[in-house]
């Protein structure tokens, strides 16, 4: 197990990639402390299959842009479980439409749960990282965040700064043990990506060299490889699995 006796805190735990990403990581002996927003059902759904791995589970309904409830939740996990080893920055949330069109209140929105959301907790978990020189933070950023997109400009601005974060956070953490590195994946098969119209859907699956999108369990291998023994050369890098939207 390349995980084996890890504490792993992933936030947006209950679906997606990060419901993907904490089974694995189970999977792989870690116990799994997850967040998730009003999601309570799948969220226990989640935990009892970490159980049933033979790991710990504990989860939290909270908003990651409430920076006093992030560090209350980091907290908790620290007293249940004891220091985090690994952090999977992973809550998201989009609302698409011309850049034009957009309310000061959904530019915070977006930018409070992707940037700032990531940057607390990831301060949250820092400081007992650093103590214990070793740690590892992975956050997730996007494709978008490489190349842009249409109807999505302050999610593309968000998931650019993710990626200029986690390498600005790579220059101070590394001497200190800690391993910062974010993916930046393509098209997934999420909630996310669900409430694209048939057309759009259609014709960015027309484009991809892949043919298809990609499934979370093959973002959470990607995040397995940055957590596991065989990233520790991994510093300040974005990973992109995307099914050839961005070549590299």
């Amino acid at each position: 197990m390349k995980l084996r006796n890890q504490i792993a805190l992933v936030t947006g735990g209950s679906r997606g990639i990060g419901r993907a990403t904490a089974l694995l990581f189970a999977e792989q002996g870690a116990d799994i402390a997850f967040c998730h927003l009003d999601d309570d059902a799948k969220a226990e759904a989640t935990a009892t299959e970490i159980r049933a791995l033979g790991r710990r589970a504990l989860h939290c309904s909270l908003d990651v842009a409430d920076i006093a409830a992030t560090k209350v939740f980091a907290q908790q996990v620290a007293e249940a479980f004891g220091p985090v080893d690994i952090l999977f920055n992973n809550a998201g949330m989009n609302i698409r439409k011309p850049f034009e069109a957009y309310t000061e209140a959904e530019f915070d929105q977006i930018l409070s749960v992707h940037l700032k959301g990531m940057f607390f907790m990831a301060q949250a978990v820092y400081p007992a990282m650093v103590a214990r020189g070793r740690g590892c933070i992975i956050n997730i950023a996007s494709q978008r965040g490489l190349k842009g997109a249409v109807n999505s400009a302050p999610y593309s601005a968000a998931k650019a700064g993710i990626i200029g974060f986690t390498r600005a956070l790579s220059w101070e953490a590394a001497p200190k043990g800690v391993r910062v590195n974010a993916i930046a994946p393509g098209p997934v098969d999420t909630d996310l990506t669900a409430t694209m119209e048939p057309a759009d859907r259609q014709a960015f699956i027309d484009a991809l060299p892949a043919g298809r999108f990609g499934r979370p369990e093959e973002i959470a291998a990607t995040a397995l490889l940055l957590a596991g023994p065989e990233g520790g050369f991994y510093v300040g890098a974005t990973l992109s699995p995307n099914g050839g939207d961005v070549m590299h």
